[in-house]
């Protein structure tokens, strides 16, 4: 017996533009005569790719075209691509919210579905009602479900709620329930939306714990999709890339990754010169240049935990200057301060010639940052004056979890991981 779970052929779906519904009534009748007599929708034929950036051409658009896929049991297939990819229009799909134009899929088993904040609630139920409701949906008996109560109820943290109409809830505490009432209903196929990014850490820790447990331990199937290049990585073992409603590569997850980023992030040395900065007093020097090197010399926007890396600037000055002061401070994407290190601090400074490019490398021994995603703002000094400063700017992400445990009780990953030695005295 094959263990595919999930069989995607040859599967398309398009939309009409600029109208709700499928169009005019000759639309549907060309439509119904195409499929009475075996043939594909005549509309599909013309649809223009799901290339958000551009100009329409016709009234017909694919958020999917030509998907095949197979998904094996007891696999987490991660789903990633950049807004309006058709990430969510494949998952709604294979939920069966939604039907393909043509193609078909076919599915060995229950799915639940989380793909939005409160997906399957309805809000005037209490949180109990919910999960005895989705449950029955799903096919349950409700001693089944009640057997599995306390522990939906213990993991989405919402006791105090459960009794408490759904409405009144806080989105985090709807997606936590959603997700509880999704993970523990025993499907045979996880689908999750990129509604994590709702929750808090602790929850997003629980939740990855929690799917990779079903995936391993329970053999069942796991899709999904997120924007977190770090916790794609974590917790998937294959992975598929969506753009303009197409699957341009289809691998392992550390490809797949390292593809999404190479394709969608420069990794060449920035031109700072049109960047906003903050100007200061004084002397005229400016950044032109940034880059990270990982550990082997490569300019990189991925670094790995406890690897050492390198921070290579590039500096002009309008005539020649002594005594730089060269800073540079971590941020996460939240703009929440990490770390910052001044050259002065350490007893260097830099000398800028006049009208060239003057480099400068800071080096790391050992990246202590937990997986996520980071950038950092940069800052020129003449003693403790301010001459040029810039913020936001070479965004990079930590792909390596720095334990092998993937649950950690009590608390969520933090911001940065020491590297303690332990001693039995």
């Amino acid at each position: 017996m094959s263990d595919t779970v999930i069989k995607i052929e040859n599967l398309s779906k398009i939309y009409r533009l600029g109208e709700v519904g499928t169009g005019t009534l000759s639309h549907d009748l060309n439509r119904w005569w195409a499929r009475m007599r075996g043939k594909e929708d005549p509309f599909a034929l013309v649809g223009q790719t799901n290339d958000r950036t551009k100009q329409a051409e016709s009234d017909y658009v694919y958020a999917l075209k030509d998907i095949n896929l197979e998904v094996k049991q007891g696999e987490i297939l991660g789903v990633i691509g950049k807004n309006g990819a058709g990430k969510s229009t494949l998952l709604k799909i294979l939920s069966r919210i939604t039907t393909p134009s043509t193609g078909s899929i076919k599915v060995k088993g229950r799915i639940a579905s989380l793909l939005e904040v409160g997906t399957g609630m309805n809000p005037e139920m209490t949180g109990r009602e919910n999960i005895y409701l989705n449950g029955a949906i799903m096919g349950m008996s409700r001693a089944e479900i009640t057997r599995k109560f306390d522990e939906i109820v213990d993991f989405a943290g919402c006791a105090m709620y459960v009794d408490t109409p759904v409405k009144r809830y806080s989105s985090g505490m709807r997606v936590r329930l959603g997700f509880a009432v999704a993970a523990f209903l025993e499907p045979e196929i996880l689908v999750v939306d990129e509604v994590l990014a709702v929750g808090d850490a602790e929850f997003k820790k629980k939740a990855i714990g929690k799917m990779q447990d079903v995936s391993t331990n329970e053999g069942r199937t796991v899709l999904f999709v997120s924007h977190n290049m770090a916790s794609i990585k974590s917790l998937c073992t294959r992975g598929i890339i969506l753009e303009n409603g197409c699957l341009t590569l289809e691998d392992k997850i550390e490809s797949v990754t390292k593809a999404y980023i190479k394709s969608n992030v420069e990794v060449k040395s920035p031109i700072l010169g049109s960047l906003e900065r903050k100007k200061g007093y004084g002397v005229s020097a400016k950044f032109v240049g940034a880059e990270i090197l990982s550990a082997t010399e490569e300019v990189v926007k991925i670094l790995r935990f406890g690897e050492p890396f390198k921070i290579r600037l590039k500096i002009i000055a309008d005539s020649s200057i002594q005594n730089l002061n060269v800073g540079v401070r971590f941020e996460n994407t939240s703009d929440v301060f990490i770390s910052s290190c001044l050259s002065g601090d350490s007893g260097m400074y830099f000398s800028a010639e006049a009208e060239s490019e003057n480099t400068i490398e800071v080096r790391f021994d050992s990246l202590i940052l937990n997986p996520g995603d980071y950038k950092m703002a940069l800052s020129i000094r003449q003693g403790n004056v301010f001459v040029d400063q810039l913020t936001n700017v070479l965004p990079f992400s930590v792909d390596e979890l720095p334990y092998r445990n993937s649950f950690i009780p009590n608390g969520a990953w933090g911001l940065v991981a020491f590297k303690p030695i332990w001693n039995n005295l």
